[in-house]
């Protein structure tokens, strides 16, 4: 008797167990996806996703291409840093000694160049009025005043500058937003190098890391594609060292030529503008002209005129044949990704066309012709 009363005991207590879940309802139909309320939901908050990401990747998109800019300067320096470990030295010390080196080339450059370009600047403010007035008096300009008014405003401009107290404020606060863009571009600098570092000493970790993630039987493939795409990058970087170098040495002798101040310092000055894609020579084209306006208006005149067609050359002829020979790049491959690279994405784009147009070219030449004539 007692065991039938616990057994009824049990029973009922599951009657009233599933008597409770029942309570709570039964499943009902799935949702119909085919609702237009449904599809309507679901397009929306995609397109929600979408804008609140294009905002996030807006926001920090400045720090995107500082990332950008490092990774693609250590890959670049990494052929360095291998050539001193292959000479016994451990990848921490060659690290250590390549930055060490950009370090005191930068301390070197501000302290070599800095002084001249500061007081060839003077020179130039002090300059300015006298030569408005010669190119006033060459009767070609002078027409070209007459009609427009170019050198009467340019003068009133000056006078107003050295004169009215009201805009010399104005001055100043435009100076407060050069000193900004200063500590600004500082930061950049500063934020690039040391990201430089890290990327430069863990690059192998992150290869590897990269390849664990490739298919076992693949691997070795594309270990080799990429340390062949790393090498790429590595000729570009030493092939605008090489461009640099000559546009520092061409400026060296128009300097020479031309009798302009501190000649070695103008030299220094090119050859950093040369490793800046687009605006480099744009830069340095300005700075010769404005040290050759210093010393005479023709002077200035023959100096712009001469860099512009050194630049055509060079960006024509020089640069299309180094790339060829370092990187296998055709010479009309080069023209036409820095132009494309340019117009996409600026200065960064320009940057990395070329290096990512030779990475394209190593890819199809190593899997996708091979694949097609297999085919």
């Amino acid at each position: 008797m007692a065991i039938s009363a616990r057994i009824k005991k049990v029973t009922k207590r599951r009657v009233k167990s599933t008597l409770s879940t029942e309570s709570t309802g039964f499943l009902g139909a799935p949702i119909n996806r085919s609702h237009p309320f449904y599809f309507g939901f679901i397009a929306t908050l995609g397109a929600l996703s979408a804008i609140v990401l294009m905002r996030a990747l807006a926001s920090v998109s400045q720090i995107l291409v500082l990332i950008l800019i490092a990774f693609f300067l250590a890959t670049g320096l990494n052929p360095a840093v291998e050539a001193l470990r292959r000479r016994g030295f451990s990848r921490t010390n060659a690290v250590l000694i390549i930055f060490a080196s950009i370090i005191i080339f930068v301390i070197f450059f501000i302290v070599v160049v800095a002084p001249p370009v500061i007081s060839q600047g003077n020179q130039l403010i002090n300059k300015a009025p006298q030569l408005l007035s010669d190119l006033n008096n060459n009767s070609a300009i002078n027409r070209l005043n007459e009609q427009y008014g170019i050198i009467d405003t340019l003068q009133t401009k000056i006078k107003s500058v050295t004169q009215d107290g009201a805009l010399l404020i104005s001055t100043f606060g435009g100076v407060l937003g050069v000193g900004k863009s200063i500590l600004s571009g500082f930061f950049s600098f500063f934020t690039v190098l040391v990201l430089t570092l890290y990327f430069i000493t863990s690059l192998p970790q992150t290869l590897n890391l990269g390849l664990s993630l490739v298919p076992a039987s693949r691997r070795g493939r594309v270990a080799s594609l990429t340390e062949a795409i790393i090498g790429r990058v590595g000729s570009f970087v030493g092939s605008q060292i090489i461009i640099a170098i000559m546009a520092s040495i061409f400026v060296l002798l128009l300097a020479l030529a031309l009798g302009l101040p501190s000649p070695f310092a103008i030299a220094m000055i090119i050859f950093v503008c040369g490793l800046i894609p687009l605006v480099g020579h744009f830069i340095g084209g300005s700075i010769v002209t404005v040290i050759a306006l210093t010393q005479s208006v023709a002077l200035g005149l023959v100096a712009i005129l001469v860099y512009i067609i050194y630049v055509q050359i060079e960006n024509y002829v020089l640069t299309p044949r180094i790339m060829k020979k370092t990187m296998s790049l055709p010479g009309a491959v080069t023209i036409i990704a820095a132009l494309i690279g340019s117009s996409l994405l600026g200065l960064v784009g320009g940057l990395l066309a070329v290096p990512v147009a030779a990475a394209i070219i190593l890819i199809l030449d190593e899997v996708v012709i091979p694949r097609a004539k297999a085919s």
